[in-house]
């Protein structure tokens, strides 16, 4: 056997990670069920079994398959493959197969499955994780991840489903069989057609004087990145060449996550430093995410946090909305949503211009199940994120995209350019508007599922049994929110409003200085992230001592609530 099937049953259960390694076993596998890679046919025998109790017409719907450009040369293993055996076991029992002939961004599985009005899709996509994995991501009918209670059905389906059929390795079938169809050209121009519906000012980015550079990761986002910048009417980006074409080695990246940094910036930025380009754009291997970075004085960059990213993406939003809805009481059913562990600062722009603001649980799964819930009842959400570089602009896909969170990236700096302002200084006046919200996001790495077990329940009888901590830093811990537990003090029933995860540890810190902290997690990867922010009110701008206030909070929490030395914990080094 050279490879093996993680189905981590943690936090993300629409997604399904794959290792070249027989063993998998840091945190965020802990309670996962390990199975030989030949049960990948296995697997999707199971969500064929219960698609097909769960539609009535899946026999006429079928369902979408894409993948990306991984591959492990030693096993053999890559997307394409994968995609192919996906495919072949559903049509070996009769069910369309909308199988993309090339590689796709992430974000054109759910958009297909909303066109074609398919069952459900699969992605074959490990994302941003190591080279070393695979795995794939399941849509439901309306586009959205995968969601309680479909996912642990779909885990139940699989469990039953150990013995594959010899049918399903049939990978000639996505070749021959007469339900197959490409969905390709299609989806690619319906999707660039539909770019519209975001776009506000055409005929100012056709007359842009801004240069752009675009990393695609060595992913699969240089070819549609280039297409909807020609949507737009902007001329294509400037290609980072080291990092266009793909390249499932990540060979130029220490990884290949572009939330990490300058450092993994750095072929963008020099090339964007010789072609006199001021905005540095950069999608993840799939290209569902994206970074930013703007040229503040030469030589000198500042790359956003996906917070910033967010404040600026969700202004420009609600600014071209508002231009097209004067009348407010169409903002009664306008809404915007972030997950719990990103920044406020769309509460705040809720509170001041009268729309309405939700969380979520971490994961775009819950924003998807969210916005298909608010549609049914006539609301629209006109901007979503997490604070990992995850956007959605519009109403397009319910999933993050970074192919349309690229191009409107840059008719926003096009835009604030003919105002003679650059990103940086409007994030400034989004914050003397709407407050300062500074926030840090870090993690430390474990691959040990006992210690990881063993800080949260420390956590959960810190002064005592069932008690949690009552100071950091200095200053009272107000309020706790441990979703793990469903327990929240600040609820009347102290009850959690937002969903109880057992399958994962997060707990929430209110302090008394306004100072939100939160420890949990991560779904796909060996991390305990942790996320603080600094919520000041308006008129509140002395930045240096929010700074100075939230590093101290934030370094003393994590020394003494995840003692990093003691539990031998990584720090992070990128």
């Amino acid at each position: 056997m050279l490879s093996s099937i993680v189905i981590p049953n943690l936090v993300s259960k629409s997604k399904f990670w794959y290792r070249n390694k027989l063993t998998v076993s840091h945190g965020s596998y802990r309670h996962g069920l390990i199975v030989p890679f030949f049960s990948h046919s296995s697997s999707l025998q199971g969500m064929y079994k219960y698609l097909a109790r769960s539609f009535p017409d899946f026999g006429s719907r079928g369902i979408v398959v894409g993948y990306d450009t991984r591959a492990q040369e030693a096993s053999g293993c890559n997307s394409e493959r994968l995609a192919r055996l996906t495919a072949a076991v559903m049509l070996c029992k009769d069910i369309p197969v909308f199988l993309f002939s090339t590689y796709v961004p992430t974000p054109f599985v759910p958009y297909a499955v909303k066109r074609l009005g398919a069952a459900a899709g699969v992605m074959v996509t490990a994302s941003h994780n190591p080279k070393e994995d695979n795995g794939y991501k399941v849509y439901w009918h309306n586009g959205a991840q995968i969601s309680s209670p479909n996912d642990k059905e779909i885990l139940k389906c699989i469990e039953e489903s150990s013995e594959p059929w010899s049918e399903s390795w049939n990978e000639s079938l996505a070749d021959n069989s007469p339900l197959r169809s490409d969905p390709l050209r299609e989806i690619s121009k319906k999707y660039m057609e539909d770019l519209s519906s975001v776009c506000f000012h055409r005929e100012l980015n056709t007359k842009s004087p801004l240069k752009f550079v675009h990393s695609s990761f060595h992913g699969v986002g240089h070819d549609y990145v280039q297409q909807a910048f020609r949507a737009f009417g902007f001329p294509p980006p400037i290609p980072v060449p080291e990092q266009k074409d793909p390249d499932p080695n990540f060979s130029t990246v220490s990884c290949p996550n572009p939330e990490e940094g300058e450092s993994v910036l750095e072929l963008s930025l020099r090339l964007a430093e010789r072609e006199n380009a001021t905005i540095v754009m950069a999608t993840d291997p799939d290209a569902d995410r994206l970074a930013v970075a703007e040229q503040s004085d030469r030589c000198r960059w500042k790359v956003f946090t996906g917070n910033e990213l967010a404040a600026l993406l969700g202004w420009w939003m609600l600014f071209n909305w508002k231009e097209t809805h004067p009348d407010p009481a169409d903002r009664e059913r306008m809404y915007m949503l972030a997950t719990t562990v990103s920044s406020k600062i769309l509460k705040a722009f809720a509170r001041i211009e009268g729309f309405h603001f939700e969380e979520t649980l971490p994961g775009f799964k819950w924003i998807g199940k969210k916005i298909h819930e608010l549609a049914k009842t006539g609301n629209e959400v006109i901007f979503a994120f997490e604070e990992s570089i995850g956007f959605l602009c519009g109403s397009m896909v319910p999933d993050k995209d970074g192919v349309s969170a690229a191009v409107v990236v840059a008719e926003m700096a096009s835009y604030l350019y003919n105002k003679n302002l650059t990103l940086h200084q409007q994030l400034e006046n989004i914050f003397e508007t709407y407050g300062y919200h500074i926030s840090t996001t870090s993690y430390v790495i474990c691959h040990d599922p006992p210690t990881v077990k063993r800080i949260f329940t420390r956590l959960r009888n810190f002064e005592g049994e069932n008690t949690y901590p009552r100071s950091s830093g200095g200053h009272s811990i107000v309020d706790v929110r441990d979703v793990t537990t469903g327990y929240d003090s600040s609820q009347p029933d102290k009850l959690c409003v937002l969903p109880m995860t057992k399958s994962s540890q997060m707990i929430t810190f209110t302090l008394q200085n306004g100072i939100v902290a939160t420890l949990r997690t991560s779904g796909t990867e060996p991390k305990i992230k942790f996320y603080t922010e600094f919520c000041a009110p308006p008129g509140k701008s002395d930045i240096s001592s929010l700074e100075e206030e939230l590093k101290k909070i934030t370094d003393t929490l994590v020394e003494e609530f995840l003692e990093p030395d003691k539990n031998n914990l990584i720090r992070r080094s990128i």
